[in-house]
């Protein structure tokens, strides 16, 4: 509490209107006084101007401006807002905040997250603890290790549907996933002692289908009984349940002992690289014409398939427009073989991909005829 208090720009202190003063208000109190940031007094749970009977106790803390306000019905909060909004810094211009590689820390409840991240930041950031969803939302803290900026966001344990009953955790959850789409790289945490669970994998899903960076953290490695191959044993079983993320580094760790968690964030920096990454159009369609020569496209209903020219059209991840004439004769493992073709010969092997094929007819002078088509067409010249 302390630590958040000391960063805040501006602190709301929430004081209950139903039952009045309490001595831990009191001690509170006297916290925020030594503040230099604005401190906002908000008595919550008066329901309306015939209520502010009960608000007046509060005065006697000695507070001089208290704000009545129901958060139930809305009573009194646009009164807090339009003084709490003047009272808050600018946000950071967008260029700065994109100056951060954004990293979500994600995986189910109690499987070390908030230890992970506080050992990062070498502070008790977030609360720890052994009980399941005791991280309620989303925390982003900044930091900067080895001369690169980071953005950590420590998320809530994401649980099955059915095991979800609370409506603050429901939300909390949308609120995790929702930090999964704006992050870089997914750090997907697991508990080492429980082995490779459907939860796993199925967030493992969330972070694919983002098309986020992603890196598998064994943690509590040191409590794992090991032998010369459970690492090896351990990433052949991620692997063939999480097929998706085939690319994704695997890395033991223990955010207890703190052992290779320095390690992790030399892979991020690689996996951003490679996330980041831009091929130029000649190389890119070497690679192509390298790739389709050295193994062919199936027919698609007896037509040849013909690869015009390809360019690459964003990053994070990097995603590839490929021009062909008929683009759903395209197999998905054919489209797989050309992927790991760019994987290999651009050095992006840990970063995912987007390959995606649009339709253009052949430019003058060029054909995609079927082959019979073609046959007849070089008697009728041989003829000639």
């Amino acid at each position: 509490m302390h630590l958040a208090i000391r960063d805040a720009d501006a602190v709301i202190l929430l004081l209950d209107g139903k039952h009045g003063v309490s001595p831990f208000d009191s001690e509170l109190i006297k916290i925020l006084r030594a503040l230099t940031c604005p401190v906002f007094y908000v008595v919550n749970k008066i329901d309306g101007y015939e209520k502010e009977d009960h608000v007046p106790e509060f005065y006697r803390l000695g507070l001089e401006t208290l704000y009545p306000v129901s958060a139930e019905h809305g009573y009194g909060v646009p009164d807090l807002l339009d003084a709490l909004v003047p009272a808050l810094a600018a946000s950071p211009p967008e260029e700065e905040a994109n100056d951060f590689i954004k990293i979500a820390i994600i995986g189910r409840p109690n499987v070390g997250k908030s230890s992970l991240t506080n050992r990062i930041l070498g502070e008790d950031r977030v609360i720890v603890s052994d009980i399941p969803g005791t991280t309620r939302d989303s925390i982003d803290t900044f930091c900067e290790i080895g001369g690169r900026k980071y953005l950590l966001i420590d998320t809530a344990g994401i649980r099955r549907k059915k095991q979800v009953s609370d409506k603050i955790e429901k939300i909390c959850i949308i609120k995790a996933l929702k930090s999964i789409e704006r992050c870089d790289i997914a750090l997907i945490v697991m508990d080492a002692a429980d082995g490779v669970t459907d939860q796993d994998v199925k967030i493992a899903g969330y972070a694919y289908e983002r098309g986020c960076g992603c890196i598998f953290l064994l943690n509590k490695w040191d409590i794992v009984e090991k032998e010369d191959d459970t690492l090896k044993k351990f990433t052949e079983k991620i692997r063939s349940e999480a097929k998706f993320l085939s690319f994704a580094p695997v890395l033991p760790i223990s955010a207890l002992t703190g052992k290779r968690v320095p390690k992790i964030f030399d892979l991020i920096n690689t996996v951003y690289d490679q996330f980041t990454t831009r091929i130029g159009t000649g190389p890119l369609n070497k690679i192509f014409e390298h790739a389709t020569t050295k193994t062919e496209p199936s027919m698609h209903q007896g037509w040849r398939l013909k690869f015009f020219y390809a360019t690459q059209i964003s990053v994070k991840p990097p995603t590839f427009i490929n021009f062909v004439n008929f683009p759903e004769g395209i197999h998905f493992s054919y489209e797989r073989y050309l992927i790991n073709q760019i994987r290999q010969e651009a050095g992006l092997d840990k970063t995912p991909i987007r390959l995606f094929f649009r339709k253009r007819n052949a430019p003058e002078g060029r054909t995609a005829f079927k082959p019979r088509v073609l046959d007849k067409l070089r008697k009728k010249r041989s003829r000639a």
